[in-house]
């Protein structure tokens, strides 16, 4: 934090003429001003990474929450603290004289829980920079390397280095970019900071509704995400919501012996699995009735889809799979629809732990990814009833009664929740044509532009509840291994992404 706060003299907009070059900065001298920029913020990074950010514990959050207060101060923004129950969101402001439009900028600042244990480091606290040797290992560097060294493929590893402190990185990085360029935007700058994206963002929906003319904008990108698989540059426009449901299946009251209740006490790990297969055919397709209902994709969508230059064979070899669900003819279309996905299954004990027993309970932990066209309400509603169908009595999010045991001689519990809802923008939008605009100058030719994300973020409190539309600009290598062990940035995309957000800044809306 101490670093921040040295080198707040040299970050102060106020002082900056308000017009743009005459000319516009082509993609050369961007590439150079971003590689200083991102060389001069290693160890900023570095520092950054080193704050744990896991919104289970909010001690940890608040220290996030401070060191960006810091670090927006020290770039002459203005910020404030957006209460909620648990950590605040956090705004900063930077506002341009004479300007009529204002940009609403959200990044996320909290990570996935690790274990550190499954990391090939002493901590994913503890980031360090790696380079890959000639038979596919990671091997570590010493940090220091990158004061006279740089190579675009060596990594740095480190919880949220891509997911998504990295993207937040850059972004400071370009912001002091900017400075040295003597230049401010056109428009008005508002950053939101969420620092419980990771959780779902519980508390987002009533804080947008709350403070919505605080957040008033009239636009709205996202620095956050992979870009295509290709690693080109790429603007997402739309990202589908997510619901999730939690489902346990009861068996005996206590897991019973194997041997002396084998054949008599039905297993729920069984009925659990009979129960998600009646859900898919062997094609991977949801059989739930009207599951799919409003989904059409008509030549346009396909032209569109189309443009996404997608190598499926390689698709499938970077993932190991054989064969694709029958949803979709391809990838981008495979992300147009709904989806039902088991994400976890939980019964009894395995490895060394095994016994023989019958399990007293089988849980299944589902997602149901929603596309614009779909109501969330109405897919639970639908998963529920098709349990049901089953033969099931269901409890609300509790175990069953001695009574109810008795009674019915299928039960299973249900809780379910949609944090956040699909959202999707034209492309020849306003902020879709001036972002286009601003990576073609950056990259010298036109971006990829996807119609849709397959992930979720939670943006539709602000699409539905301010009226803006929304477009995401990802930066992060694709194989960073988000969410999971070994998370990762290569830096190459850390250097283009410094670049895609100085142009961004410098793009006259």
């Amino acid at each position: 934090m101490q670093r921040i706060l040295a080198f707040a003299f040299l970050l102060c907009f106020s002082a900056l003429p308000y017009t743009l070059h005459s000319q516009p900065l082509d993609g050369e001298y961007l590439d150079q001003l971003a590689r200083k920029h991102a060389f001069a913020s290693w160890d900023h990074f570095r520092e950054m990474l080193s704050l744990k950010n896991d919104a289970h514990f909010p001690e940890d959050i608040m220290e996030n929450v401070r060191y960006m207060e810091q670090a927006f101060v020290a770039r002459a923004f203005k910020t404030r603290r957006i209460p909620t129950e648990t950590v605040p969101l956090l705004l900063a402001e930077y506002p341009v004289e004479g300007a009529e439009k204002t940009v609403l900028i959200y990044l996320q600042i909290d990570g996935q829980p690790v274990d550190p244990a499954a990391w090939n480091q002493d901590s994913p606290w503890e980031p360090v920079l790696k380079k890959k040797s000639a038979n596919g290992e990671w091997q570590m560097l010493p940090w220091d390397r990158l004061e006279n060294d740089f190579n675009p493929d060596w990594r740095i590893f480190a919880r949220s280095a891509s997911d998504a402190k990295g993207p937040v990185a850059m972004f400071l990085a370009a912001l002091d970019a900017v400075q040295e360029l003597g230049v401010k935007p056109n428009y008005n700058i508002k950053v939101i900071m969420d620092f419980e994206e990771e959780l779902g963002s519980p508390h987002l929906p009533e804080a947008v509704k709350k403070h919505r003319d605080m957040l008033a904008a009239d636009m709205l990108i996202i620095f956050d995400g992979p870009r295509h698989i290709s690693n080109q540059p790429t603007l997402t426009f739309g990202a589908r919501g997510i619901s999730t449901i939690t489902l346990t299946v009861f068996g005996p009251r206590a897991p019973q012996h194997s041997g002396h209740y084998g054949n008599y006490a039905p297993n729920p790990a069984m009925r659990l699995a009979e129960l998600l297969a009646s859900m898919k055919n062997d094609a991977g397709r949801v059989t739930i009735p009207g599951f799919y209902d409003n989904i059409e994709l008509d030549e346009q969508t396909r032209s569109i889809l189309a443009q996404v230059p997608d190598d499926e064979e390689q698709i499938r070899r970077s993932i190991g799979i054989a064969e694709i669900d029958q949803v979709g003819k391809n990838y981008q279309e495979a992300i147009q629809y709904p989806s039902l996905n088991v994400r976890g299954m939980s019964s009894g004990w395995v490895g060394d732990e095994v016994r023989t027993i019958v399990p007293a309970t089988a849980i299944a932990e589902i997602d149901v990814r929603t596309v614009l066209e779909t109501d969330p309400a109405r897919l639970l509603r639908l998963v529920r009833e098709h349990i049901e169908g089953q033969g099931y009595y269901l409890t609300d999010d509790r175990a069953p009664t001695d009574a109810e045991r008795m009674k019915h001689p299928k039960i299973a519990s249900w809780q379910a929740e949609t944090s956040y809802q699909a959202f999707r923008t034209d492309f020849d939008s306003e902020v879709g044509m001036w972002l286009d605009r601003a990576l073609t100058r950056a990259f010298d030719r036109e971006p990829i532009k996807l119609r849709t994300s397959g992930g979720s973020i939670p943006i539709s409190p602000f699409v539905n509840t301010l009226g803006i539309p929304a477009v995401t600009v990802p930066t992060v290598n694709r194989d960073n291994n988000q969410h999971s062990p070994n998370e990762n940035i290569r830096l190459g995309n850390y250097v283009d992404g410094v670049k895609t957000f100085i142009a961004i800044m410098t793009e006259d809306l």
